[in-house]
């Protein structure tokens, strides 16, 4: 699940909004001293996740925290969107290549191809590009995933050369991409941007950048892992999106919920080739049939409710500050004010392990998962956490989400 001043941003959700409850376990523990760090951490989000599982209500009931009898569950559905008496498939035939088609067609691309991942997914696409432009340079942003979560794999494993356009909590702007002072051959945008806040440039910004990256010869490749939820705050189809692109990579679960996955989809050729070196990159798994259905499953059943996710994510974010503001918070802030998807970031003036302590005791007290993911620490006094709204957080009136609040800021009182 990037998300502010703002963020200086918040590292990732599903993987970091695990490892992000810079909380501590309970009071005793932190007075004592009887615990190690990471035991006291781990202890945290034991009981946090725990205690979100068995919440009566919560904004998201987020897959993969699921058991595993629940998420083979997912797979009941499968006979709705593929036959079953088909072949399995075998090293990428079958359901895969129907996966393929069906995402190359949602996208407007030639082609597409799965990855068991999109850290391979990009490496691989970024170098079928490097090849054609010369250049082993990619600009992107400093908060992009590559850059702050996948242990240098452009440089160590690709022979990639990343450079900053900058570090700013905000897409590059068009004049950043002209007066980079470096050559480069292609130009990488996350979109939206996790770690500034799942932020996204106007339309008429991202025309601009684009053509800006074209009038240096560069190629335009989107990190589009949260794309599918981008159509309401462009206004814009997702084939008129992804079409601004070179090629683009969209991830199978992170919204779509699925086992795992991705599609790099665009140019026949690209595709082509980066096939080929998917299987050198040792992502040609024998079978893959669980994560094709599942994703097919996403696209049948979340793809079409992400628009209302994305509208009610903007109705309790109006509902969270206006809970903050009525329970005599000091300062607290809602990043963006009005979110460009349906996840969002709150900060709030107070130690990370002091307000990570009290949203898990709101949630084991209430049963009610007002804040489910993990909170940073962004400096002295200043926390910040993503929240995320599904399906679940439909039933959420603003009155519920002020209630919620006001619940959360007793206990977090008496925290500090």
């Amino acid at each position: 699940m990037s998300d502010t001043t703002e963020r200086h941003g918040p590292q990732a959700a599903g993987h970091q909004q695990d490892r992000a409850a810079e909380g501590t376990a309970d009071r005793t523990e932190r007075a004592t001293g009887l615990l190690p760090d990471a035991e006291r951490l781990r202890n945290l989000r034991e009981r946090r996740v725990a205690a979100c599982r068995a919440a009566s209500r919560s904004l998201a009931r987020l897959g993969f925290l699921g058991t595993l009898r629940e998420r083979l569950a997912l797979l009941d559905a499968a006979r709705d969107v593929y036959d079953l008496d088909e072949r399995s498939d075998m090293y990428g035939s079958g359901v895969v290549e129907t996966l393929e088609g069906k995402v190359a067609a949602l996208l407007g691309t030639e082609a597409a191809a799965f990855f068991p991942t999109g850290t391979m997914a990009q490496q691989i696409a970024l170098r079928c590009w490097a090849g054609r432009t010369g250049s082993p340079t990619v600009a992107l942003h400093g908060l992009s995933h590559p850059e702050r979560h996948e242990q240098d794999a452009f440089s160590q494993v690709s022979g990639l050369r990343p450079v900053r356009v900058t570090t700013e909590p905000r897409l590059p702007t068009a004049a950043e991409i002209r007066d980079f002072d470096e050559p480069f051959g292609a130009l990488m945008l996350e979109l939206p941007l996790r770690d500034a806040g799942f932020v996204l440039p106007s339309w008429e910004e991202l025309t601009e950048v684009v053509a800006a990256a074209r009038e240096r010869d560069a190629v335009v490749h989107f990190d589009g892992a949260r794309l599918w939820e981008s159509t309401v705050h462009f206004g814009r189809p997702l084939e008129e999106i992804a079409g601004l692109a070179d090629s683009v990579y969209v991830s199978l679960y992170k919204s779509l919920d699925g086992l795992g996955g991705a599609v790099l989809a665009g140019p026949r050729g690209l595709v082509s080739e980066a096939k080929v070196w998917r299987h050198r990159y040792g992502g040609q798994v024998f079978q893959e049939f669980p994560t094709a259905l599942s994703a097919l499953i996403g696209l049948e059943r979340e793809l079409p409710r992400l628009p209302e996710y994305v509208a009610h994510a903007r109705v309790v974010a109006r509902a969270l500050r206006e809970g903050f503001a009525a329970a005599g918070v000091p300062w607290a802030r809602v990043h963006p004010e009005v979110p460009h998807t349906h996840d969002f970031q709150v900060w709030l003036p107070y130690d990370a392990d002091v307000v990570a302590e009290a949203a898990v005791r709101t949630v084991e007290e209430t049963g009610i998962a007002l804040f489910a993911g993990g909170w940073d620490a962004k400096g002295p006094g200043l926390a910040c956490t993503e929240v995320y709204v599904r399906a679940a957080g439909l039933e959420w009136t603003p009155e519920d989400v002020r209630s919620a609040v006001a619940d959360f800021v007793r206990r977090l009182a008496s925290e500090a």
